[in-house]
């Protein structure tokens, strides 16, 4: 079995913002390869499909970007699944917008979802990192991450996300444990197929250096 994660933080007020990226993945590969209906497990919403012959969970924590851990461990606990079966989508202030890189493991880079899910399950699962672009100095990285995408945003964002879908039964193939180099060339290929700009990253610097700090998300209860 294979488990696709989104971060973000639930409910209306926060559903277009940059930091939930990683919710929209979810969202748009369910759409794409007619998952069922979401429905509350797990601390979550989670819905159950198949990515080619590979049974597969999608899981949108509800516990608050913060948090997010809580519910991963949750459904890992359950399931029983190793780290590599595990795939997380979520938002790369350190990547241009509309750039994919996957990766194993690695630093946090002030994101908060990524240290709760490091606390709660280890850090060696395999992250699909969103590129979101970062506003310039990291002073602006909060207001920039806790907002809605610009309306420019809307030139790129859609095939972004329709690339993630379209390609994600590559994170499924042998037996769970996805080829996700080729995913992260076919997404580009296909999302720059639709858009003239090829994204190159923005920093070099590795995740665990870097001076994005912190990217703090809102708490259920927060003061």
């Amino acid at each position: 079995m294979l488990l696709l994660v989104g971060l973000g933080n639930p409910g209306s007020k926060y559903a277009g913002n940059r930091h939930n990226i990683g919710f929209m993945a979810i969202d748009r590969i369910a759409e794409r390869h007619n998952f069922p209906a979401f429905r509350s497990k797990y601390q979550g919403h989670i819905s159950e499909g198949r990515l080619g012959d590979t049974k597969t969970l999608l899981l949108k924590p509800e516990t608050y970007m913060n948090e997010s851990g809580k519910s991963v461990a949750e459904a890992v606990r359950m399931i029983k699944l190793p780290l590599s079966n595990i795939v997380v989508f979520y938002d790369e202030l350190d990547l241009v917008p509309g750039k994919l890189r996957m990766r194993v493991g690695g630093g946090l880079a002030g994101h908060n979802g990524l240290r709760s899910l490091r606390g709660h399950i280890g850090a060696d699962f395999r992250r699909a990192r969103l590129g979101i672009g970062h506003p310039g100095h990291k002073d602006l990285v909060l207001a920039h991450v806790l907002k809605d995408f610009a309306k420019a945003d809307k030139d790129w964002l859609p095939d972004f996300l329709d690339a993630l879908a379209e390609h994600a039964p590559l994170l499924a193939t042998h037996d769970g444990l996805g080829d996700d180099a080729t995913y992260q060339n076919r997404v580009h290929l296909t999302f720059n197929g639709t858009n003239s700009n090829d994204s190159t990253d923005s920093t070099n610097r590795n995740d665990s250096t870097s001076d994005n700090q912190p990217t703090d998300t809102p708490k259920k209860g927060r003061d």
